[in-house]
């Protein structure tokens, strides 16, 4: 998540960030896996984020959320729930007093619409 973040807000690229640092292969799965599927992450982030484009969220908030929804949509090995209350915790220590909520609300709003698109329900 923070080299994501990290990206994003500096345009490092993040093979030059993955080479500075120590990533397990979980961690440089989630940086790369994120980045291929930026535009479908930001997608949805932009259709469950009512009354806000993805551009005005905080490009940390942006970075959980990208995250968490790599993690939901890709990752079998984490469960949603997990994803979910990651971000939060994330959100609640990094972020402002509202984060939290707005990150829960987008990721419960995304796995809603999954779940039903299955035909089953979250």
């Amino acid at each position: 998540m923070f080299a994501g973040y990290q990206h994003e807000v500096t345009g490092t690229p993040l093979g030059e960030l993955v080479e500075r640092e120590s990533f397990t292969d979980f961690a440089r799965d989630l940086m790369f896996g994120v980045d291929a599927h930026r535009e479908e992450l930001d997608r949805l982030i932009g259709e469950h984020a009512v009354d806000w484009s993805i551009d005005r969220i905080a490009p940390l908030e942006r970075s959980i959320l990208r995250t968490a929804l790599y993690e939901i949509l890709y990752r079998d090995d984490v469960p949603e729930e997990v994803a979910i209350d990651e971000a939060v915790e994330l959100a609640k220590v990094f972020s402002g007093s509202e984060a939290p909520g707005f990150v829960n609300g987008i990721l419960g709003a995304v796995v809603r619409d999954l779940a039903s698109s299955r035909g089953g329900a979250a």
